[in-house]
């Protein structure tokens, strides 16, 4: 059988396997009308202090509340684990560090820094943990890396930063890296109400030739393994991560472009508004979990 032929059926094969396995009701968590106050537990917060095991408690749910939740550190082996809980060895950290020089550098016409107007990273703790958020100024949703643009824009009188360009990776690595240890804790906004709808409603959405939803990989099928590797939850709980796979930093709509590529779907553009919908949807789907940036994967 020619090889083309072989990897087809094998698609198909994989395919049918996977779409034709029991399927179950998404957990409360992935609904945003089933809001629990008291899922956030700041008492899972990673420790702050340099060399603490941070991966102690990193996604780490209460299974006698019902919460099975897990983050994708979970679910990776010990070495990987041991490098981001090391940030000696984190190589995500590099970025974090080349976001500091960049916090001081004065940029555009206004010759203003990040730090002129915010003064140190530290006074962000908290910020990340909140996006995508409604801008005041527009009065429509924004996530974190639109929001380091528009400060560029508004007040530095600065080009925008390109789109998965290091620069700008590194600035949100370094403002969600203030918060690391903190519960994910996206507002409960009646003005994003129907943005998360939206992005519940794809993430539901079987698409691509494979015929798939997020839904079906990461609620039905989490946990199994697929090419030797666990299938995750698909919590956003790191990002900017660095990916051993990429060897470099990469943001949350990489990822999602990669998922939809797997499935055989034309992936959006690079900052098309499907991923701000899907990202304030999987914000809420794993609030109360712990965010970890720089997160570390394979």
């Amino acid at each position: 059988m020619p090889a083309r032929a072989l990897l087809l059926s094998g698609l198909l094969v994989w395919a049918i396997l996977i779409v034709s396995a029991p399927a179950r009701a998404a957990p409360d968590h992935a609904r945003p009308e089933n809001t629990r106050p008291d899922q956030a537990r700041p008492e899972n917060a990673l420790p702050d202090r340099p060399g603490a095991d941070r991966g102690a408690t990193i996604g780490r749910s209460d299974p006698s509340a019902g919460d099975t939740r897990r983050s994708g550190f979970a679910d990776m082996r010990p070495d990987s684990q041991a490098m981001q809980r090391d940030d000696d060895a984190n190589p995500g950290m590099l970025g974090v560090m080349a976001g500091a020089a960049l916090w001081a550098a004065p940029a555009g016409t206004a010759n203003r820094s990040c730090a002129d107007c915010h003064g140190e990273p530290a006074r962000l703790r908290g910020v990340a943990a909140r996006y995508p958020a409604v801008d005041s100024r527009t009065r429509s949703p924004i996530g974190l890396e639109q929001r380091i643009n528009a400060c560029r824009i508004d007040h530095q009188r600065a080009a925008p930063l390109g789109r998965e360009s290091g620069d700008l990776l590194s600035l949100t690595a370094l403002v969600a890296h203030q918060s690391r240890g903190l519960p994910i804790a996206p507002r409960d906004d009646p003005r994003l109400a129907d943005l998360r709808a939206r992005g519940q409603a794809r993430f539901e959405q079987r698409i691509g030739q494979l015929n798939f939803s997020c839904r079906d990989c990461h609620d039905t099928l989490a946990g199994r393994r697929l090419a030797g590797s666990t299938i995750p939850q698909g919590h956003p709980t790191g990002y900017p991560i660095y990916r051993l796979e990429w060897q470099g930093l990469g943001s949350l709509q990489r990822r999602l472009r990669n998922c939809m590529t797997g499935v055989r779907a034309e992936p959006f553009a690079y900052g098309a508004p499907e991923y701000l919908e899907l990202e304030a949807y999987l914000q809420w789907r794993a609030r109360g979990m712990v965010l970890e940036t720089p997160a570390v994967r394979p």
